[in-house]
């Protein structure tokens, strides 16, 4: 695992783009085809921005895989990461093939159990992920199930997750969070060739210092990033203001 600092959130986002652009070109050029994750949230805003304003990449053969989705939650709904991810990277960079979660699915189950063959048929290229307030690695809260090596699993959203989502404006109210949730495990996340981690604000500050230079734990559950072979962390001043 690689740590990268830099002094503003803008930087460390156009970093990370910087890198991932270069993975995917890499895989582009190797294979013809790149297969990548993409995570949500307030923290990948800037990202997004400069990876999508990155002309060099043949987004035509590429496809992706959706990090995480709320049970229960439309697609219309602020808090869709569908709808989330239409607006910041699918209508913009029209990546070849896309594979959404859908959250209303009837049986969620059948959901990650369809997603689950799909995404056994491809090797990742590269993820790009970010790490909660409380250290999770997309949906998997404390403790996070390292065991598991379902692509797609059901988790149970902790109180410290849904509060994140109520302080970066997605909900009203935690009473207005949704419970559960569809997430990549942390395995299928590890599976990937390699991985690009953009973890800006002070906020994060606590879990960045507990994931990167703590124990490697299911508590911490992004620590686990520490043992993967193609691993970049980008942070700002803040991010890592505790280490």
């Amino acid at each position: 695992m690689n740590i990268f600092k830099a002094t503003t959130k803008r930087e460390a986002s156009e970093a990370a783009a910087h890198l991932a652009s270069n993975k995917l070109r890499e895989a582009l050029d190797a294979n013809g085809h790149a297969s990548f994750i993409v995570a949500t949230g307030a923290s990948q805003f800037d990202f997004l921005a400069a990876l999508t304003a990155d002309k060099t990449i043949n987004w035509d053969n590429t496809t992706m895989f959706h990090l995480d989705e709320y049970i229960g939650i439309p697609e219309t709904h602020p808090a869709s990461f569908r709808k989330y991810l239409r607006e910041r990277l699918v209508d913009i960079v029209h990546p070849g093939t896309v594979h959404f979660l859908d959250g209303e699915a009837g049986e969620s189950q059948a959901e990650c159990d369809r997603l689950n063959r799909i995404i056994s048929q491809h090797q990742i290229d590269v993820a790009f992920v970010g790490i909660g307030e409380n250290g999770h690695l997309a949906f998997n809260d404390p403790p996070a199930d390292f065991e598991t090596e379902d692509p797609y699993i059901l988790v149970e959203l902790d109180e410290a997750c849904r509060l994140q989502q109520v302080g970066e404006g997605w909900f009203t109210g935690i009473d207005d969070v949704p419970t559960q949730a569809i997430s990549m495990s942390i395995s299928q996340i590890m599976k990937a060739k390699a991985i690009v981690c953009t973890v800006p604000d002070e906020r994060k500050a606590e879990a960045v210092r507990n994931c990167l230079h703590g124990e490697i734990t299911p508590m911490h559950p992004a620590s686990i990033l520490q043992t993967h072979p193609d691993c970049a962390v980008l942070l700002d001043a803040g991010s890592a203001s505790l280490l």
